[in-house]
């Protein structure tokens, strides 16, 4: 079944930390895979990274943008759950440091359902990202009002369409998430430079005590 089976943490111990970073994984990938392609490339000092494991590598079986069956609905609330305990677990040991939830692929469509259910973050960075499900569907809307967002796609990112991601952008601009949003013509299934270093900005940004700005550029 989907759900986190365990957790790799990396940078600063929490206690000494300035901001917090949980860093949620793609299909049939792992938190290894995200730290060598953009954890190791970050350069803001003094953050916590927190990357949960998937069960069986997928945080649910169906694709983002297939209509929501029971089984799907099943895994998404499994996986949902687990990663609500991961936040909580990591606020609780430091609880007055800023969060970043943030994902790629399937990990950034997860966050994004997560942001959406109401979880607190002091911003959500989702590359390469949409809502799971369609639009015809009831899907969560509560998000908090006034996050700052970054949502990234490629132009023909063979998993997630550039109708689905423009889709989840209309879901946050009717939130009222303080969103940037970057369509990046002719880039692979992958995280790019520029995406992971609007990462890196949104962290130094918190980490000084500072809104994101998410002025990093394309």
């Amino acid at each position: 079944m989907p759900g986190v089976v365990d957790i790799l943490t990396l940078g600063m111990a929490p206690d000494r930390a300035r901001a917090l970073c949980v860093f949620v994984h793609g299909r049939n990938q792992s938190p290894e895979e995200m730290e060598a392609a953009v954890i190791r490339h970050l350069s803001t000092p003094d953050v916590t990274f927190v990357l949960p494991r998937a069960a069986g590598g997928s945080w649910y079986t169906a694709r983002a943008v297939d209509p929501l069956t029971d089984q799907t609905r099943a895994e998404l609330v499994l996986s949902l759950r687990d990663l609500g305990h991961v936040l909580a677990d990591l606020r609780a040991k430091a609880p007055r440091l800023p969060l970043v939830l943030a994902g790629f692929s399937q990990g950034a469509c997860l966050s994004l359902e997560l942001a959406f259910s109401g979880a607190a973050a002091e911003a959500l960075v989702a590359f390469t990202g949409c809502r799971v499900g369609t639009p015809k569907e009831s899907r969560p809307q509560a998000l908090s009002s006034g996050l700052p967002v970054y949502l990234s796609a490629g132009d023909a990112d063979p998993w997630i369409p550039v109708t689905a991601f423009a889709e989840a952008v209309a879901d946050l601009g009717a939130a009222g998430a303080r969103l940037r949003a970057d369509v990046l013509p002719g880039r692979p299934h992958e995280v790019s430079g520029a995406e992971i270093a609007m990462l890196d900005a949104v962290l130094a940004d918190l980490a000084a005590a500072r809104t994101p700005r998410m002025g990093a550029p394309r």
